[in-house]
C-alpha cells in the first residue's frame, strides 16, 4: 500500500498531530518532497494573490506575507536540513529540483511589482500607523528585502534576475554534493596497526571497526571525515600516510568528475552579475549593505588591523617549530602535513601537556549534560530527554526545554553527533521551526545541532577531544540563541540577525570551557570519575595562546580569499588555482603543495551563507572576547550579567540593530583590544 504523503496531511489539517508539533520523520518518504513542494508553491501563489487584492495595512500586507508560504517552509525545511544531515543518494538527487522550486517562489515574490507596491504603501505610511517597534522592524525588513532583491527593476531586468537566481539555486547543492562525494569516496585501508603508530588506542580500535563494517575485518580504515583525519595529522608517526591524507583533503573537489572548479567560477560570475543588476559595485557591496561592517573597505580595514600582528606572531611560531624539529631530529623542514604533528609534540614539551590527556575527561554524554548545566546556571533552562519524539536517524536525541524559574515551555532541542556517509562534514545549528508567529499563533522553536564527533567504540564511550568540546559549546551557543528567542515574528527571531553578529552567542560559549569552575560541572574521568585536575586545566589556559598567531593568520587567509572572490571582476579570473595563489600568497607561510586548493571545498562561501561574510568569525571574536570580559569581571555565572546577555542579545533576535543591542548589554561598543589581548597579539 502506498504511503500517504504526510505533508499533504499537514496542509489539510495544519498540524502533524504530534506532541509539540514535531515532524513525524518516520512517515516522511523521499517521494513525498517534490509533489508537496509543488503544491506548496501553488498555495503560496494563491496567498500572495490574495494579499494584492486587499487594502494595504500591516495586518493585510506585512503579516500575511510573513505567513504566506508556511506550507512551503514545512516541506523545504525538512528537505534541506536532511540534505545536510541524512541525505541518501535518492534524497540528494532531488536537490536541484527542490532548489529550483525554492528559487522560483523567492523570485516570484521578490519581483512581484503589485506586491511590492502594497509593501511600499505600508512602509511609506509607517510613521502614521502606530506600529509596535517589532512591527516597524518587520515592515522595514520586508521593504529593504524587496528593494535589495529587484523590486525596483524594470520588467526585462526582473526576468534576467530571475534567471540568475534559478542558476544559482542549482549550483550550491551541486557544490555541496561534490564535496560530500569526494569526502566519502576516499578510503584508505591499512594492512597493519603499525601504520597508525603514535595514534591513541581508541583511534586504532575505531579504524578497525570501520574497516570491519566495510567487510574487511583484517584491515584498518582511515578517511577524510574530521574524527578520522584530524587525529591522524596530529599523532601519526607515518609521515607518508599523513602526507597522503593531507593531499587528498587539500585537493578535494579540484579535479575529476566531482570537480568544483567550474562551479566556483560560475557562482562568482553570477553573483557579480546579480549585484551589478541591482545597482551594486560588487557582490561584497551588496552583501555588506545588511551587515554591521557595512562596506568592503571596512572589512579590509578590519582584516588589515589583525593581519600584521598575526603574521608576525605566526612566523615566530613557525621558526620555533622548525628549531624544535631540528633539535629532536636534525631536520628543520616543516611541510603542511608536518605542522599539526610537530606542533602537538612541541606543545607537549612546552606545557607538559598532550591533548589526548584531556579526552578521558570528556565523555560525550557528560559534556552534553555540562552544556545543559551551563544553560541552567546562566539562563534557568532545564532539558528533559524525550525518547518518544520521532527522529530521522537512531543517533539523534531529543529534549524538551523548559524555563526552570517559571515552568514555561521553551522549545524542542535535537542533537545529532556522529559522522556517517549521508552527513556533511563539519558542525552546525539549524531549526525545524523558528520561534514566532506561525499557523495563527506564537510558536516556540525546534532547534537542532549537528556535529561529526569521535564515535564510541566497543570498549569506550565517545570521548571528545578538547576541540570537539569547544565545538559542542559553540553550536550549543547558537542553539541558545534560537531557543531563548522571544520575538513576535519568525523573520526577525532567533538567529535571524546580521551575519556578522550571529556568531557572538556561539563563540562566547567557548570561553567557559577554559575555566576550572566551569569544567568542574562536567569534566570527569570516564573510568575513575575523578574531576579534571587543576594542573590539567592550568595547562589548558597556559597553552591557550599556543600558535594563536598561526590560527589567526589561517582564519584571515580564508577571510582574504572570500573577499577577493567577491570584490574582483570575474572576467579577470581565468583559473581558480592561480587566482587563489595570487590573493592568499601574503598569508602563506608553509610551502604550497602543487594542486592544493581551498576554494573548491570552501562550502561556507559557495554552498552556505558566508559569501563576503567569512570575516564574521573574526569580527565576532572581537565581540565574544569583549563580552566574556563582562562575565570575568562579575563572575562566570553572575545572574545580572547573564540576564543582561539573555535579555539584550539572546532573546531579541534581529528586532534592533546589533550594535544597539550590544551596547545595551556592555554599555559601550566592543573593544578590539580584548581579542588582541586574549590571542597574545599585542
Amino acid at each position: 500500500m502506498e504511503t500517504e504523503n504526510i505533508f499533504f496531511e499537514w496542509q489539510k489539517n495544519r498540524t502533524f498531530g504530534t506532541e509539540f508539533e514535531t515532524y513525524p520523520f518516520e512517515k516522511i518518504k523521499t517521494e513525498h518532497y517534490i509533489p508537496a513542494a509543488r503544491a506548496a508553491l501553488d498555495e503560496a501563489r494563491k496567498n500572495i494573490s490574495a494579499i494584492k487584492n486587499l487594502p494595504a495595512s500591516f495586518s493585510n500586507t506585512i503579516l500575511k506575507l510573513e505567513t504566506a508560504s508556511e506550507f512551503f517552509e514545512i516541506v523545504s525545511t525538512v528537505y534541506f536540513n536532511l540534505f545536510s544531515a541524512e541525505a541518501s543518494p535518492e534524497h540528494q538527487k532531488l536537490a536541484q529540483e527542490m532548489s529550483s522550486i525554492s528559487a522560483t517562489l523567492s523570485s516570484e515574490v521578490s519581483l512581484d511589482e503589485d506586491l511590492f507596491l502594497k509593501i511600499k504603501e505600508v512602509y511609506d505610511s509607517k510613521d502614521k500607523l502606530s506600529l509596535s517597534p517589532e512591527q516597524l522592524k518587520l515592515t522595514e525588513k520586508f521593504y529593504k528585502q524587496f528593494a535589495r532583491n529587484g523590486a525596483l527593476l524594470l520588467v526585462d531586468k526582473k526576468h534576467e534576475l530571475k534567471e540568475i537566481d534559478q542558476k544559482l539555486s542549482s549550483l550550491a547543492p551541486a557544490f555541496s554534493e561534490n564535496v560530500l562525494k569526494e569526502t566519502n569516496s576516499y578510503e584508505k585501508y591499512l594492512d597493519s596497526a603499525i601504520e597508525l603508530d603514535g595514534l591513541p588506542d581508541w583511534y586504532i580500535e575505531n579504524a578497525k571497526e570501520e574497516a570491519t563494517k566495510k567487510g574487511k575485518p583484517d584491515k584498518w580504515l582511515v578517511g577524510l571525515s574530521m574524527p578520522s583525519y584530524l587525529p591522524l595529522q596530529q599523532y601519526c608517526k607515518n609521515a607518508d600516510l599523513r602526507k597522503e591524507l593531507w593531499i587528498q583533503q587539500s585537493t578535494k573537489a579540484t579535479k575529476g568528475p566531482n570537480s568544483n572548479a567550474e562551479n566556483v567560477l560560475e557562482i562568482v560570475r553570477l553573483r557579480d552579475q546579480r549585484a551589478k543588476l541591482l545597482g551594486f559595485k560588487t557582490h561584497a557591496d551588496y552583501v555588506l549593505g545588511e551587515r554591521m561592517a557595512e562596506t568592503p573597505e571596512k572589512v579590509f580595514s578590519f582584516i588589515n588591523n589583525l593581519f600584521e600582528p598575526s603574521l608576525k606572531k605566526a612566523k615566530e611560531e613557525l621558526d620555533e617549530l622548525k628549531s624544535f624539529r631540528k633539535k629532536i631530529e636534525g631536520v628543520s623542514e616543516i611541510n603542511p602535513w608536518d605542522f599539526a604533528f610537530y606542533s602537538e609534540k612541541l606543545k607537549t614539551e612546552k606545557y607538559a601537556f598532550n591533548s589526548e590527556e584531556l579526552r578521558p575527561y570528556f565523555s560525550l554524554d557528560k559534556v552534553v549534560q555540562g552544556a545543559f548545566e551551563h544553560a541552567t546556571k546562566l539562563y534557568d533552562l532545564q532539558f528533559k530527554q524525550n525518547t518518544k519524539i520521532s527522529t530521522y536517524h537512531p543517533d539523534v536525541k531529543t529534549y524538551e526545554v523548559y524555563d526552570s524559574s517559571t515552568g514555561d515551555f521553551v522549545g524542542i532541542f535535537y542533537t545529532d553527533f556522529f559522522p556517517r556517509e549521508t552527513k556533511k562534514n563539519g558542525a552546525w545549528m539549524t531549526s525545524y521551526f523558528e520561534q514566532g508567529f506561525f499557523g495563527g499563533k506564537l510558536k516556540r522553536p525546534q532547534i537542532s545541532i549537528v556535529c561529526n564527533f569521535t564515535k564510541p567504540t566497543a570498549s569506550k564511550p565517545s570521548l571528545l577531544s578538547y576541540d570537539e568540546v569547544q565545538t559542542l559549546f559553540h553550536e550549543f551557543g547558537h542553539a541558545l540563541h534560537g531557543l531563548l528567542s522571544k520575538c513576535e515574528f519568525r523573520s526577525i527571531a532567533g538567529t535571524n540577525v546580521y551575519w556578522d553578529f550571529v556568531e557572538l552567542p556561539s563563540q562566547v560559549m567557548e570561553n567557559w570551557v577554559q575555566e576550572k569552575e566551569s569544567l568542574d560541572l562536567f569534566a570527569e574521568h570516564f573510568e575513575t570519575k575523578e574531576k579534571i585536575p587543576a594542573d590539567l586545566v592550568a595547562k589548558i589556559k597556559n597553552s591557550s595562546q599556543f600558535q594563536s598567531g598561526y590560527a589567526s593568520l589561517r582564519q584571515l587567509q580564508f577571510c582574504i580569499l572570500d573577499m577577493a572572490w567577491h570584490t574582483t571582476n570575474p572576467s579577470d579570473i581565468k583559473s581558480v588555482l592561480d587566482f587563489e595563489i595570487n590573493v592568499t600568497s601574503k598569508a602563506q607561510i608553509l610551502p604550497r603543495h602543487p594542486g592544493t586548493n581551498i576554494s573548491c571545498g570552501f562550502s561556507h562561501i559557495f554552498a552556505g551563507g558566508y559569501s563576503a561574510g567569512y570575516y564574521s568569525y573574526k569580527w565576532a571574536e572581537v565581540l565574544d572576547a569583549d563580552a566574556f570580559e563582562a562575565f570575568k569581571e562579575k563572575g562566570l555565572f553572575n545572574k545580572d550579567v547573564a540576564n543582561s546577555f539573555k535579555n539584550n542579545i539572546l532573546s531579541k533576535g534581529g528586532t534592533e540593530h546589533p550594535m544597539e543591542l550590544y551596547k545595551k548589554f556592555r554599555g559601550r561598543e566592543p573593544d578590539i583590544n580584548a581579542l588582541m589581548k586574549r590571542e597574545g597579539l599585542q
